[in-house]
């Protein structure tokens, strides 16, 4: 997928011209309650897939495996209920 971003523009901007009205303050407090949750690392395995099933996912840009992942977690998904 392309990036639908303006890099440019955003690259010209100054702090000042960003709102930050609606942006709660943080303080200590709020990092005292915080709690930090890691992602579980994902299992390295080795695959075999139809070469133009790979060669689709491939295509689609960068990240083919975390693509990859997500259809397998949506099929699960489908399936376990």
């Amino acid at each position: 997928m392309k990036s639908r971003t303006k890099w440019q523009e955003l690259k010209a901007m100054k702090d000042s011209d960003i709102d930050v009205s609606e942006v709660p303050e943080v303080d200590a407090k709020v990092f005292k309650t915080m709690v930090v949750r890691m992602p579980q690392p994902k299992e390295l395995v080795s695959i075999r897939i139809d070469p133009d099933v790979l060669a689709w996912f491939r295509q689609q840009g960068g990240r083919y495996q975390t693509r990859i992942n997500a259809v397998l977690r949506s099929y699960v998904q489908a399936h376990s209920r």
